[in-house]
């Protein structure tokens, strides 16, 4: 039995994969913002955005995106991306935390831009996984105004093929994202078991 207290964290990214957000500017270039809220629920991924993000902006206008899956390795590349912001004027609150404005994402994290098939976002060339994704639903809660609800449909899947077992599945083993945990980044650990369900 573990022995408990109650606690009120400032924040609750209680560890979740990190995503890169590629997202269509009105200029037709892509914007990248670093998220960690996201799940999937088949081939739908919600995403949670912070308001007055760029990447949020972009995805009112343009409801295209891509879900960039960082791995393990990458977490200098995500880092160097985190103070960056892609709306100009910089927001007050955005300000006030050191963000600077940085229209060009791919050079500041040095990443390579890859046409989209079915988006017009680029994918982020660097990443195992890529999710070209169209926007069914942004919701704005009442009770977190701060924050808005993205709900995405999925239209292909991108996967390096060192990760891929056949032509359908992702090699669990191979595949190692990179989870942000209470704002410390991480991999995964050694493999623990596997669910009934799996067919790997």
């Amino acid at each position: 039995m573990r022995s408990h207290m109650t606690i009120q964290p400032k924040i609750l990214y209680y560890g979740a994969p990190v995503v890169l957000l590629s997202t269509e500017n009105a200029d037709g270039s892509t914007n990248i913002s670093p998220i960690s809220s996201s799940w999937a629920l088949g081939y739908f991924v919600i995403l949670g955005l912070g308001m007055g993000s760029q990447g949020l902006e972009n995805l009112k206008q343009r409801p295209e995106c891509v879900i960039n899956l960082a791995d393990a390795s990458m977490w200098h590349k995500v880092e160097a991306l985190a103070s960056l912001t892609g709306r100009d004027p910089v927001p007050p609150y955005k300000q006030d935390l050191g963000f600077r404005y940085v229209k060009d994402k791919f050079a500041a994290g040095s990443f390579t831009p890859v046409p989209s098939l079915s988006v017009q976002p680029e994918r982020i060339g660097e990443c195992a996984l890529q999710l070209e994704a169209v926007v069914r639903q942004i919701r704005i809660p009442e009770y977190a105004g701060s924050f808005a609800i993205v709900e995405t449909e999925v239209l292909q899947v991108h996967a390096d093929e060192q990760i891929v077992i056949g032509d359908r599945y992702v090699n669990p083993k191979a595949w190692n994202p990179l989870m942000y945990n209470f704002r410390h980044y991480f991999g995964l650990g050694e493999e623990l078991g596997k669910t009934y369900r799996s067919e790997t």
